[in-house]
């Protein structure tokens, strides 16, 4: 059966309905709303396109932009929706971490938990990582965010998107809420939690979400976060902020879930949130909860460019704060390897970068964050910066260490337009003729990319095998 009052016929792409209970508890929630939230359902979704401030500004973006960009996102000033048909993912600006592509309503959770430069944060379910690189972005590169991701299949993509956005205060981990709360205690000045849910805020893009879809479904999403949530707090240091959101309109998922919280966690209370243009309060009254819950602020599609989306931000009391946890002090390069890379630094940079925070695992030399926690037997993918590796008396350079790099930060620069049939051949992975010699950083109209070496007029690829175009 498709759904078809209000004019609301399924895209014409689409099989799958929208479920009509679904669509009969909407009705009740949104009284004269509904025919303009169930009409919302048809649009053609509108993607945003958040710039990466550690790269570059927005209005330096807008001038080279070779796309057509919408307004500004009126809750991200990094932010502009796309109008265009254009594919921005496959443009080279994109492999060169100049901008994340991601719904705007999804850009709401990291500026309205708003971190600062030189904080612990901790984004506990961070994969694909657009949340995460937003956070890296407004906290500067500085200070210590763990990026964490509990399912082994989605943590490498995770990984690759804070490689890309060229972040040195990221460390990305692989495990359960459970064991990070046990380990680091309440460690953190401020905590995201973007939770699993069932999606009822992708309907018009997630087909997967409708069919899925049951209220059985929306009661087990609120249990599972009922649990997740309970542990972040768990997580935040006295005084610290918990931000939760998901993608859902669900009541039980959402002040449901908060009032729970804040009934079993007297010391965290609920701070009211702006509100911006197409922004509505919480709804505390859809699931009989306390009147303060109407802080939390809800995006309906019809309202707004975006999906729709649920964020509530809450405070712990100020208390005693005791770290359970010590900084992982750096011992210092071994003799050797400091010489391997500091003849390779010498020719091929000019930034120095503090040797106090490298660190050997392995043949792999990492620029971790400042002030890295011990993380003890906690699964680490990705600490700060791959700088490199460690081969039979020589130093190789890693993708992640060009992307981490500034322009200017380079000796070695073989620059090439975003449109030039040099660049595409490079990203296909192959030899492309160059002047100069050795380890050199490969840029696009001015922004690393990648590396190649300079060997008797060319310049051989190393631009990683999958990143290829």
């Amino acid at each position: 059966m498709y759904f078809t009052p209000y004019n609301c016929s399924m895209p014409a792409n689409s099989p799958v309905p929208v479920p009509l209970l679904f669509l009969d508890r909407m009705k009740k929630f949104l009284g004269d709303e509904f025919p303009a939230f169930a009409e919302s359902l048809n649009a053609i979704p509108r993607s945003g396109l958040r710039v990466n401030t550690l790269k570059l500004t927005s209005s330096q973006f807008k001038l080279i932009s070779p796309f057509e960009l919408g307004e500004p996102v009126p809750w991200c000033p990094a932010a502009f929706s796309l109008t265009g048909e254009e594919r921005p993912g496959l443009h080279p600006y994109h492999m060169a971490g100049l901008y994340y592509l991601q719904d705007p309503s999804a850009m709401s959770p990291a500026e309205l938990i708003a971190p600062h430069p030189g904080e612990r944060v901790l984004d506990l379910a961070a994969a694909p990582g657009g949340k995460t690189t937003h956070l890296a972005a407004l906290m500067g590169g500085e200070g210590l965010l763990v990026a964490n991701e509990i399912k082994n299949k989605r943590v490498g993509h995770l990984a690759q998107n804070v490689e890309r956005w060229g972040a040195g205060n990221v460390v990305v981990t692989n495990e359960s809420p459970e064991r990070l709360a046990d380990h680091f205690g309440p460690y953190f000045d401020r905590v995201l939690v973007d939770a699993p849910c069932s999606g009822e805020g992708m309907f018009r893009k997630d087909m997967g979400a409708r069919a899925d879809w049951s209220l059985e479904m929306v009661a087990g999403c609120a249990v599972r976060q009922k649990n997740i949530l309970h542990v972040a707090a768990k997580l935040v240091r006295p005084g610290g902020s918990l931000l939760y959101s998901t993608c859902t309109f669900a009541p039980e998922e959402d002040e449901g879930v908060i009032a729970r919280l804040i009934e079993d966690f007297p010391d965290f209370e609920v701070v009211r949130l702006p509100q911006f243009p197409g922004f509505l309060p919480g709804k505390p009254e859809w699931v009989d909860a306390a009147a303060s819950i109407s802080g939390a602020v809800r995006l309906f599609p019809h309202r707004l460019t975006g999906e729709g989306h649920f964020a509530c931000l809450l405070q712990r009391a100020e208390g005693e704060a005791r770290d359970r946890v010590g900084i992982a002090w750096s011992s210092g390069l071994p003799k050797q390897l400091a010489g391997l890379w500091r003849g390779f630094a010498a020719g091929t940079l000019q930034v120095d970068l503090d040797e106090e925070r490298m660190l050997v695992a392995g043949e792999r030399l990492y620029y971790t964050p400042q002030l890295t926690p011990d993380f003890g037997r906690l699964r680490i993918v990705h600490s700060g910066v791959w700088l490199g590796s460690f081969k039979k008396e020589r130093f190789e350079p890693a993708h992640p260490l060009a992307l981490f790099l500034k322009p200017g930060q380079a000796k070695n620069v073989h620059d090439l337009a975003a449109d030039s049939r040099e660049l595409k051949a490079y990203l296909r992975g192959e030899t492309i003729p160059a002047i100069g010699s050795g380890w050199t950083v490969v840029t696009v109209d001015g922004f690393p990319i990648g590396w190649g070496k300079g060997v008797q007029g060319t310049l051989k690829n190393h631009f990683p095998r999958g990143w290829m175009v």
